[in-house]
């Protein structure tokens, strides 16, 4: 598995652990525990916290643009592991330096998360819901 692949993995298995539990926890002990246990030696950590410190600054921004995104699924309503591993791919979509990763790439990953994390329609619904705000944003650049 390429060590960012893996550190999305963790940051997922964060956000779901953090959102599962009503975001009552402290997200950084979240992950620097699941850093530790499930990914020790990574070649790139600051990824990690450049990935979850981005989700948590835009977090408000990612649940409004995923309401709008997907209007027919209540924020609440969308599976838990589904939820996160959008935040992570419209993160990555909207807000990383495209240089670093550029979209086909966020959502790709965004769908193999829910691929493997999520029910038999998350990569899917995933798809549908990124690409619903992809095609939006290259609407605006013509």
């Amino acid at each position: 598995m390429a060590t960012r692949h893996l550190v999305r993995s963790i940051v997922l298995q964060s956000l779901y652990e953090w959102d599962f539990y009503d975001r009552k926890s402290d997200f950084t002990e979240i992950l620097e525990r699941n850093l530790e246990e499930f990914g020790p030696g990574i070649d790139e950590p600051e990824f990690a916290w450049r990935l979850a410190k981005g989700i948590m600054e835009n977090f408000d921004k990612l649940n409004k643009i995923i309401e709008k995104a997907a209007p027919e699924w209540p924020l609440k309503q969308i599976a838990t592991i589904d939820r996160n591993a959008l935040r992570i791919g419209l993160y990555e979509l909207l807000f990383a330096d495209k240089e670093e990763v550029p979209a086909k790439v966020a959502i790709n990953e965004a769908i193999e998360l829910a691929k493997n994390y999520g029910g038999p329609n998350s990569g899917k619904f995933i798809n549908g819901v990124l690409g619903t705000v992809y095609k939006e944003i290259e609407n605006k650049k013509k």
